[in-house]
């Protein structure tokens, strides 16, 4: 039995190239793989291209100047307690900031897990998201032809997960990590806890192994605790 577990967060997302293509589970605090993010700025990896709901996801990413594109819905930074870097960093070019609203965003991500190249929507139809976009009418309604988004990596964060790598969430700490983990060529589950295999309920299993590569357990975090280097 191949046996994914890491014996720490550092060995866990050792292998991430500069350049790379990063999804990162998560929706505000929840289903946020804090550890694994943190390890990555502390990894040295630059150049990311970071698909994420929102910048929250990848704070410290974002803010120790390692991403070059973010994909995401909403690049609003919820700390008031420190600027948005974005407001910086994306009109002197640092960082190219691509928007989707949320449900393109996750049908994106779903569509390349799914081995489907685009689709259809009448979501941005007559606002600026259709910009250099085809455009066909259904229904009588405009839609947008949306390509699928995929990844090189996932970093993805689970309640519980096996040897195998097997996962199981808690509640809205699911959102879009099971999409990502199955988007992604390599995908990296940091979980509350780890059991034999058998012990989880298969019916309550979200994400099989065979969409994970590797699991770490990692201490629960339920706000960034990072440092800023410079």
């Amino acid at each position: 039995m191949i046996d994914k577990i890491m014996p720490s967060i550092e060995l866990a997302i050792a292998g991430i190239k500069d350049g790379a293509v990063i999804m990162i589970g998560g929706f505000g605090q929840a289903g946020t793989p804090f550890n694994l993010v943190q390890a990555l700025v502390e990894q040295g990896a630059q150049g990311l291209t970071v698909i994420s709901n929102s910048i929250s996801q990848a704070a410290p990413l974002v803010e120790n100047r390692r991403v070059r594109k973010l994909i995401a819905s909403f690049p609003i930074w919820v700390d008031r307690t420190r600027p948005n870097p974005l407001d910086e960093q994306v009109p002197t070019g640092r960082i190219e900031l691509v928007m989707m609203p949320q449900g393109t965003l996750a049908e994106a991500i779903r569509a390349a897990g799914a081995g489907i190249s685009a689709f259809y929507t009448p979501t941005g139809a007559g606002t600026f998201i259709e910009e250099g976009k085809e455009k066909m009418v259904f229904n009588g309604k405009e839609c947008l032809l949306e390509l699928a988004i995929k990844a090189d990596v996932a970093l993805v964060k689970a309640y519980k997960g096996d040897r195998m790598g097997n996962l199981v969430y808690r509640m809205t700490a699911r959102n879009f990590n099971p999409l990502m983990a199955v988007a992604a060529e390599f995908t990296i589950a940091e979980v509350e806890e780890i059991v034999d295999v058998g012990k989880l309920d298969p019916e309550i299993i979200v994400t099989p192994g065979i969409f994970v590569d590797r699991v770490v357990k990692a201490p629960k975090r339920g706000e960034w605790i990072y440092r800023k280097e410079g």
